[in-house]
Order: C-alpha cells, then structure tokens, then sequence
C-alpha cells in the first residue's frame, strides 16, 4: 500500500483498483485527520489519568479489530 505526503495511504478496493475520486480522498483524509486526533487525546487523557500504555494501545487496537462491515453483511 503507497503512503502519500499527509500520512494516509492511496485507497484502493478490494480488487487492488485506486480509489481517484478527489471528493471521496478528501472525505477519506478528513475522516482519518479526526479520527487520529480524536484516538490521540483519548490516548493522552488515559495517561494523564495513568492507565499504562501499553493497555491503552492494545484497547485502540482492539477496538479497529472490532469494526464491523455493514456493507459486506449486505452483500452476503
């Protein structure tokens, strides 16, 4: 997966193909820039609080491994 300059991949689909729609990259970028600041000042409030980093990190982490597709439900 190429990294662009702000830091968020080229979006591709299933199928490999690139996603070149410009609306639908920025709405991408504006949903991830947020998303990142949103997980960054939880992080820090979970330190600040101290909870260990370590658990705080492995919680984000499960948290993405949760997300649910209701599209691909759909699908099926």
């Amino acid at each position: 997966m190429k990294k662009k300059d702000n830091n968020w991949p080229v979006w591709e689909r299933d199928d490999k193909s690139v996603v070149s729609c410009s609306e639908k990259i920025k709405v991408m970028k504006e949903n991830f820039d947020e998303l990142k600041q949103l997980a960054q000042d939880a992080f820090e409030d979970g330190l600040l609080m101290e909870v260990s980093e370590k658990q705080l990190k492995n919680t984000l982490q499960k948290l993405i491994e949760e997300l649910d597709s209701p599209i691909k439900k759909n699908k099926v």
